[in-house]
């Protein structure tokens, strides 16, 4: 079902959108989260250090895949605010055509160069080889989650936040089954665990897919539509290359970070895996708001409405930033509780390290419900390459933390890393946004 943003009241339609949002984001970390478990409880610390010794990597090439698929549907939602169908249509034929040739080259890099990656991020030669697994069986995957991310968010452009969530739903559902299957029954490892979820988010973006060609008559592309422009391309890779790029820069301050993190050892390493997980799973409301206010900033641009933009930006921002604080309470109070979702009650060095970690990223995470709203809006407005340089002020901060800080503080300093780099970025990003929207107004757009 679609739904054009560019009418109504902007908090009433925001909060509606991002609600499916928010449940299909917490959906997709249980997907690690169940990996995550299971592994942990049942293949013990050792193997779960394995999952978390590649997780950064794993960000820098998943996250430029999800960066890529995400630029690629702006012009999908301005143009669908623009009322402007055709054209639309174009911008997605054309999208998938670019992204079928992305699959297939960033896979092969990843699944052949997927040993000396864990090399350079100084991988324990005792989890090395459940790393690897891990690492090449996700790598494997990448195609098909393109395939999801694209579908997902070209309905999402549309306003239809629904049926991602629904196709989530089932997939999740298959993906624990599977864990469990593949795990505790065929004693498949963690490779058992890396194959549930690879063949889940490909059955999702299956499932999306089928949908919108079936149902969704304002998607569907008829033979006229499928016409290849060079122009559209350039357009589409000026818009979706800083975005891929920005999640890549931002990935890799944190290899720096965990390269520095597995030099201390494997305590320590599964005490950064675990609050990983949890940090993703908190990170879900905020991706959420985010997603809901850029696409409102997506098709009321297209529609020329900046006033609107404006508004629902600020009322999106107010509800980020109390979750913020929220979350921080929560953390400090219960914070060990939620790290024995993953850590066995025994293993109290790696509890207590992991607490510590998670408590001081809950005394700012206020600042993700800035980071994570204004960021991706700068993004839906046009202004990709300017997200990116946010990106690479994250990459300074965590540097500078790991190279001056980490060596004196060890640990410590490490749990302040994340901290740094976000506040950087705001404060690079929200200068950026409301210098943007005073030149759309002066120009009247």
């Amino acid at each position: 079902m679609t739904k054009n943003l560019t009418e109504g009241n902007p908090l009433r339609l925001i909060l509606a959108f991002s609600l499916p949002v928010l449940l299909g984001n917490l959906l997709q970390q249980f997907y690690n989260m169940a990996d995550t478990s299971i592994v942990g409880l049942y293949l013990g610390s050792n193997a779960l250090a394995g999952v978390g010794a590649s997780s950064s990597v794993q960000f820098l090439v998943l996250g430029f895949c999800e960066g890529l698929t995400t630029g690629l549907t702006i012009p999908v939602a301005q143009r669908f605010g623009a009322n402007d169908i055709d054209s639309m249509k174009k911008n997605i034929f054309n999208g998938m055509v670019l992204l079928s040739s992305v699959s297939v080259v960033v896979t092969t890099l990843c699944v052949v160069f997927c040993s000396q990656i864990l090399h350079l991020l100084n991988t324990p030669a005792d989890i090395f080889e459940n790393a690897y697994t891990y690492l090449v069986t996700t790598f494997s995957g990448i195609p098909l989650m393109i395939l999801y991310n694209y579908m997902s968010g070209i309905l999402r452009a549309v306003g239809d936040s629904r049926t991602p969530l629904v196709s989530l739903v089932f997939s999740t559902i298959f993906n624990l089954f599977l864990d469990l299957v593949c795990v505790m029954v065929l004693g498949l490892g963690v490779l058992g665990a890396a194959l549930a979820t690879v063949v889940s988010q490909g059955l999702c973006g299956m499932f999306c897919f089928i949908y919108i060609h079936r149902k969704v008559e304002v998607l569907t592309l008829h033979r006229r539509n499928c016409v290849l422009s060079s122009r559209m391309i350039l357009n589409l890779l000026a818009l979706g290359l800083p975005m891929g790029l920005q999640f890549s820069i931002t990935a890799i301050g944190s290899m720096i970070l965990q390269t520095a993190n597995n030099s201390l050892g494997s305590t320590y390493i599964s005490s950064f895996t675990a609050v990983t997980k949890l940090k993703q799973l908190f990170f879900a409301p905020f991706r959420a708001l985010g997603i809901a206010v850029s696409t409102f900033a997506s098709q009321n641009m297209g529609a020329h409405k900046v006033d609107r933009i404006k508004k629902g930006l600020l009322q999106g921002t107010v509800i980020g930033v109390v979750f913020g604080f929220c979350l921080g309470f929560l953390f400090w109070y219960f914070g060990e509780y939620f790290i024995m979702l993953f850590i066995h009650r025994e293993e109290t060095d790696v509890i207590m390290y992991a607490k510590q970690y998670l408590v001081t990223l809950g005394m700012f995470y206020w600042v993700i419900g800035i980071l994570n709203i204004w960021r991706p809006s700068v993004q839906s407005i046009g202004y990709s390459g300017k997200a990116m340089f946010a990106g690479f002020f994250e990459l300074a901060a965590r540097s500078l933390v790991t190279f001056i800080f980490v060596p004196v503080y060890g640990y410590s300093a490490i749990c302040f890393a994340d901290p740094t780099a976000w506040i950087f970025s705001v404060s690079f990003i929200v200068p950026v946004m409301v210098r943007a929207l005073k030149k759309m107004s002066s120009q009247g757009c």
